[in-house]
């Protein structure tokens, strides 16, 4: 019997197959997978052709959640979210040579903890934080300058916990809470 070509799934691409590796990676992590487990699926879903070949590999696995975690990554060049968008639960900044500016200021925070993470070898980061916004910044390192951040004076801490931490080269993190 000859099938129609309509019939088959659709090829996949590198996008795909790069999400499918995070939520074997994520299942791992959490504790779902057993490591031979993560290595097998990890292979049917770096050997995958099409939908179906990648609906077999994460079957059984948990749906993933939408706000859990994203990467901002570039080789070089800038880096910048700004107006309304969505802050995932851990969000994860990448920049070989570049600055970063977020500003979260009008930014949707569905978590009441988001923990930042950056990883920048040259360039610095500016980010903009909600007036009411509790800022810690324990886990950040720098190597060639100081990270600037002073607390607004009257804030209620009723706002996100926003957790910076990573590692910076050469470049300096300034973080400032908004205005009004």
């Amino acid at each position: 019997m000859t099938s129609v070509p309509g019939d088959r799934s659709p090829a996949i691409g590198d996008v795909d197959r790069d999400t499918a590796v995070r939520r074997v990676q994520e299942a791992y992590t959490d504790g779902i997978l057993t490591h031979e487990e993560m290595d097998d699926r990890l292979h049917q879903v770096l050997s995958a052709r099409t939908r179906q070949d990648l609906q077999r590999a994460l079957a059984s696995l948990p749906a993933p959640d939408p706000g859990r975690s994203a990467t901002i990554g570039a080789a070089a060049g800038r880096i910048s979210r700004a107006g309304v968008w969505r802050v995932p639960r851990k969000l994860k900044v990448h920049s070989a040579f570049g600055r970063v500016r977020l500003d979260l200021t009008r930014a949707i925070f569905e978590h009441p903890e988001v923990d930042i993470e950056l990883k920048l070898g040259t360039g610095g980061a500016k980010i903009r934080v909600p007036r009411n916004a509790v800022v810690e910044l324990e886990g950040l390192h720098t190597a060639w300058k100081d990270s600037q951040y002073k607390p607004p004076r009257g804030s209620t801490g009723s706002g996100p916990r926003i957790r910076i931490t990573g590692a910076v080269g050469f470049g300096k993190v300034r973080i400032r809470h908004a205005r009004w």
